[in-house]
């Protein structure tokens, strides 16, 4: 017998004729002994068991460099005698790693066919009950419960776990975003500061303040992101038993209470203002009385420091301008009237002609007026509600981030029968404030100020945003409306 070698089930052959016979079994993926007729799954290495074999019986280790020894740090097979191989598997149900030809039984044998194979593990005790000190079951005796189905909950509760950690990374990284525009606004405002006043100090501890908050809330980032991966490991595992037994110590972290530091944004920036109020009319008085021949001009000081904000309805008229909306923008539901400053919803669509800056899904339109510099506009409505709004040029005429205050190109406030909501990145804010049929609008470009105001018998501040405005901005008119009931609103 050339090359002999023995299968499974102890029958010799040679090497080439057994070869030839499970060539033609191929096609079936099951392999027998032509001998016993005994199956096989899958086809057994007839290089490892000759090689084995010829180990066993001559004492050569000459021959061995090809097979594969359990190295230190690998798992090695439990059944192995001498020189053991790489363990391919490991049984959950036997807590015993076995190599390739060891593991046959489980493939072959009906009494294996309910054993759990995973790949070559040290961990197999992991499994065993810390109550009961024996190999855990399909099923926990006591409580009746299959540890699938157990899987299948606590999964359900894993993917709450993960989701509410994901919203949390998002809120924080909202808050660095709006801390991280605080630095940079003060920063722009102290670098334009005479450096030798004293309220320079005291700005530079504010910001500093702000970045300490700005380093926490980047920290906390860090934990819930390392959470999260944890979290998606676990969830992809495969190994029911260790699921269960990781699953309460990081399902757990998710009860934990993270600090939740508030930054203080309208606040911050009245104090900043009133600062810069207190150094704009410092250095005026200074530059009126000690350098009268010099060229700089008080005016000039304008370009630095913002003028206080107007208090009463007289000094915002003072700085009223003249808006028209532009027929090229407005969109189908959209009727101009009043010389191009009132804009009515109406539900039959109008017979508009194409133009690349109309807006094509929102029921809203934009003033052919470009804006900067200090302004104020007043708009009166009525019906259901109107969002009263600016934005840069180039925001979106189509899809759901062209509606003023979707996107980062515009801010708009909503105004209807209940509270007010200012809207800008998609994220709203409710703003409880007196309610009023006409709103005024005061800008402050060169100082990223947009205040909104409730017009009656007196001036009542609704909203003020304060940013960086980098383009020209344009006033914007959305009508609310519900079926067949729309809203109008008009420029004066």
């Amino acid at each position: 017998m050339k090359d002999p070698v023995k299968i499974p089930c102890g029958h010799n052959y040679c090497m080439n004729c057994i070869n030839l016979h499970w060539d033609e079994e191929d096609h079936k993926h099951i392999y027998s002994c032509p001998q016993c007729t005994q199956m096989f799954l899958p086809r057994p290495d007839l290089r490892i068991a000759q090689s084995v074999e010829a180990v066993k019986k001559t004492g050569d280790h000459s021959i061995t460099a090809d097979i594969d020894f359990a190295r230190p740090g690998d798992v090695s097979c439990n059944f192995c005698t001498g020189r053991k191989l790489n363990a391919v598997k490991s049984c959950l149900q036997c807590l015993v790693s076995y190599c390739d030809q060891h593991l046959q039984p489980h493939y072959q044998s009906p009494a294996f066919k309910n054993h759990n194979l995973v790949d070559p593990s040290k961990k197999l005790h992991d499994n065993i009950c810390s109550h009961h000190k024996e190999v855990m079951k399909i099923f926990c005796q006591v409580m009746k419960i299959f540890s699938s189905a157990e899987r299948s909950e606590k999964q359900t509760a894993l993917h709450a776990v993960f989701e509410k950690i994901q919203q949390r990374i998002q809120n924080r990284e909202k808050d660095v975003e709006v801390l991280q525009q605080e630095v940079e606004a003060i920063n722009q405002s102290a670098d334009k500061a005479v450096r030798n006043i004293d309220r320079f100090s005291k700005d530079q501890t504010k910001v500093n303040r702000a970045k300490n908050l700005l380093q926490k809330l980047q920290e906390e980032i860090t934990k819930l992101r390392r959470q999260d991966a944890e979290l998606e490991q676990l969830s992809q595992t495969k190994d029911d038993c260790r699921f269960l037994h990781m699953f309460p110590l990081i399902s757990g972290l998710s009860a934990t209470k993270w600090p939740c530091p508030k930054p203080r944004h309208l606040q911050y920036f009245e104090d900043v203002t009133a600062a810069l109020s207190q150094l704009y009319e410092k250095l005026q008085g200074f530059l009126c009385e000690e350098l009268p021949k010099h060229s700089r001009t008080v005016t000039e000081v304008d370009v630095l420091l913002p003028k206080p904000e107007p208090t009463t309805r007289e000094e915002f008229l003072q700085h009223s301008c003249q808006i028209t909306l532009d027929p090229n923008t407005a969109n189908m539901h959209m009727i101009l009237s009043e010389e191009n400053k009132k804009a009515t919803y109406k539900r039959k669509k109008q017979a508009y002609p194409s133009h690349p800056e109309r807006f094509m899904d929102r029921s809203q339109v934009l003033s052919r007026e470009a804006l900067t510099g200090r302004h104020y506009w007043e708009v009166e409505w009525d019906g259901l509600g109107i969002f009263v709004a600016v934005a840069y040029k180039d925001i979106s005429r189509t899809g759901d981030d062209s509606k003023f205050g979707n996107n980062d190109k515009s801010w708009a406030l909503l105004c209807s029968d209940g509270d007010y909501e200012l809207t800008h990145k998609g994220h709203g804010i409710s703003i409880s404030a007196p309610l009023s049929s006409k709103v005024g609008v005061y800008l402050d470009y060169r100082a990223g100020i947009l205040s909104f105001y409730s017009v009656s018998d007196s001036m009542t501040l609704i909203h003020r945003v304060q940013t960086t405005f980098t383009q020209p901005l344009y006033v914007g008119l959305r009508a609310y409306y519900f079926l067949n009931v729309g809203s109008s609103a008009v420029l004066c």
